[in-house]
């Protein structure tokens, strides 16, 4: 199927909206020792928290964090290595399991804003595409991996690592955890929230694409055939 793809915006982002809930904050809370944080002002929960983080050791804290949020996918060993790995390098990108990499993305980033830079900036990027197809397709996070690699340098680390998934009709079993976020803004237009580990502003060296899905590259899509 035809499409064309054009890339309107990128932008560096260090945090992403609405990735911590206020029941996280009153969860995260009561496990740093904080007293009654149900009472705390929705406004002044994120920096009680901070305050509640600093007053533990940099690994202690992060172990806590990390058991909260990824404690059903990490057994204790793998918690208290990462919890000491992450002050030095950058896990939400280095870490075997690609599914792991938007939590630990964003675990990182609250220890990195509550210690002030003790662990490592690691940044995601948010992008905005037009992307218009021939016919009726449901656009899911592989067939946007597909275009938009399209407009990739071939030194991307996406082009080097997944080549034979996105030159053959191999399924891309990691897109879902690739594309952290994807949202339609209009009937083409979406947002597409990422790692800069994958899409980074350098890799892109086209800004318009005009190319062809075959039927097999998205067998895994219901199409409306014309």
């Amino acid at each position: 199927m035809n499409f064309i793809i054009k890339l309107k915006k990128i932008k560096t982002i260090d945090r992403i909206d609405g990735s911590w809930k206020k029941e996280d904050y009153i969860n995260l809370l009561e496990l740093f020792e904080y007293p009654d944080p149900s009472s705390i002002p929705a406004t002044d929960l994120l920096e009680m928290l901070r305050m509640a983080i600093t007053d533990f050791e940099p690994n202690e804290a992060a172990e806590i964090v990390l058991k909260y949020k990824l404690g059903d996918k990490l057994n204790n060993g793998q918690i208290e290595n990462l919890s000491h790995e992450m002050q030095q390098d950058k896990v939400a990108e280095d870490y075997p399991e690609i599914a792991l990499h938007y939590p630990l993305f964003n675990i990182n980033q609250l220890l990195h804003d509550s210690y002030n830079g003790k662990f490592p900036k690691t940044q995601a990027s948010a992008i905005e595409i037009e992307l218009v197809f021939k016919g009726k397709i449901k656009v899911t996070k592989e067939v946007v991996i597909r275009c938009l690699s399209d407009l990739l340098s071939e030194k991307s680390l996406l082009k080097r690592l997944f080549t034979d998934q996105l030159d053959s009709n191999e399924k891309l079993s990691d897109a879902d955890d690739i594309i952290w976020e994807l949202k339609p803004l209009t009937e083409n237009t979406y947002t597409i929230i990422s790692s800069d580990y994958w899409f980074s502003r350098e890799d892109f060296h086209l800004a318009e694409f005009a190319g062809v899905l075959t039927e097999d590259e998205i067998n895994h899509t219901n199409i409306d055939k014309d």
